[in-house]
């Protein structure tokens, strides 16, 4: 870990700007349907207060698109935190305007003030640089500790830090210890599995892991990509025609490495997208005209979990087949499964899909860690750098 991290600064009587991932689900009536995002930032938010910081939150929920919009407010938000935090939490009622400042100029330790969706202003995403400035205005430190938002160079995740010492909070440390130590220094056999729709979506991802991995499961939708690469049909199931070649070299590469790179023996398909539509088991070269894979099969489950129990280390990102339909679950459910029952073997979700799949399944709590960032993950899966990471000191 060689950024500065809260345990490295003084916070003492001194204002901190916390960049927190608040981008929790609402229902209709706007009540928070899931606190997982808000629960992760308590660690930090809790150690700052105890060091006598005076602690100024932000955070983007939804996508308002630089407009105020009343069912993308904090205010939901602002009154779970001070439930969990047994102190009021006042909620400014712009980003860095009047009420920002009037509620951040007289604070006392142990005061905590939340700035209204920083997506409400239209330079946030812009990176625009008055924006950091005004950030920058209200506080003395600045601390990032939203790792789902650290691959966007926005205001409030890197911009400001050019204007205030920085350090990242646990949730940020924790994600890095992790998903470093994984990549750079796994305990092997090390199995990755990917799944998801699309091989475009994950060829950085693919490309790297097949570097550091002994065996790549895949699943999902990608793997008809690669089935037709090898000539045979799939139906209407989800294929990028103009990735077939791709597909390939890939495959070449696994083999090049000497990666045990295995696709699904057998598939579940559907003849529609819909929960209750007719269904069969057939063998991947098998997929009839007008019929879509949707879930790996039972030789492909017995196949993986096998392939699973040997590992001392491993990484999944997105669900082998479609999740949301239950009858199309069995595959996610079955990998989720084995990997909660694995023992002595660090199991390490990638945030996204996976992460709701396994979350769905009530096997979160059995799981090594869970990445509270997808494309975030990715993107340091990838090996690609992570503004809100980079801007954050050295030590």
């Amino acid at each position: 870990m060689s950024k500065v991290t809260i345990r490295d600064i003084d916070v003492n009587g001194k204002k901190v700007l916390l960049r927190c991932d608040f981008n929790v689900p609402l229902d209709e009536s706007l009540n928070i349907t899931d606190k997982t995002r808000i629960v992760a930032a308590l660690p930090t938010i809790k150690y700052l207060l105890e060091h006598n910081a005076k602690l100024i939150l932000c955070s983007h929920l939804g996508r308002p698109k630089g407009e105020v919009k009343k069912e993308f407010s904090l205010a939901p938000v602002a009154k779970e935190l001070s439930k969990e935090l047994g102190k009021e939490v006042k909620l400014a009622q712009d980003v860095t305007g009047p009420s920002a400042k009037e509620l951040t100029s007289n604070m006392k330790e142990g005061d905590v003030v939340l700035l209204e969706n920083v997506r409400f202003d239209p330079r946030e995403e812009k990176n625009d640089d008055t924006l950091s400035q005004e950030f920058a205005s209200l506080a003395d430190i600045y601390v990032n500790d939203a790792f789902g938002t650290c691959h966007r160079a926005h205001s409030s995740t890197a911009g400001v830090a050019k204007y205030l010492p920085s350090a990242c909070g646990f949730l940020i440390e924790k994600e890095l210890k992790a998903l470093g130590d994984a990549l750079n220094n796994p305990v092997r056999p090390f199995v990755a599995i990917l799944g998801g729709k699309k091989v475009s979506d994950k060829i950085g991802v693919i490309d790297s892991l097949l570097e550091k991995v002994d065996t790549l499961l895949i699943g999902g939708g990608m793997a008809y990509t690669f089935y037709k690469s090898m000539g045979y049909g799939v139906g209407n199931s989800v294929c990028e025609l103009d990735k077939l070649d791709l597909a390939k070299s890939l495959m070449q590469k696994a083999k090049d490495k000497g990666v045990k790179m295995l696709l699904p023996l057998d598939n579940k398909i559907g003849k529609e997208f819909k929960p209750d539509t007719e269904s069969k088991v057939v063998k991947y070269s098998e997929i009839p005209d007008g019929w879509e894979g949707f879930d790996i099969g039972p030789e492909t489950i017995k196949l993986y979990t096998e392939e699973l129990q040997k590992a001392k280390t491993v990484l999944w990102n997105g669900p082998v087949g479609l999740f949301e339909f239950d009858q199309f679950a069995v595959g996610t459910n079955a990998i989720a499964n084995c990997l909660a029952n694995l023992t002595d073997c660090t199991t390490i979700i990638g945030g996204g899909d996976s992460a709701a799949a396994v979350t769905k399944a009530g096997l979160a709590d059995k799981m090594s860690h869970i990445s509270t960032g997808g494309g975030a993950s990715l993107e340091f899966i990838e090996g690609k750098k992570l503004p809100g990471i980079e801007c954050i000191q050295d030590k």
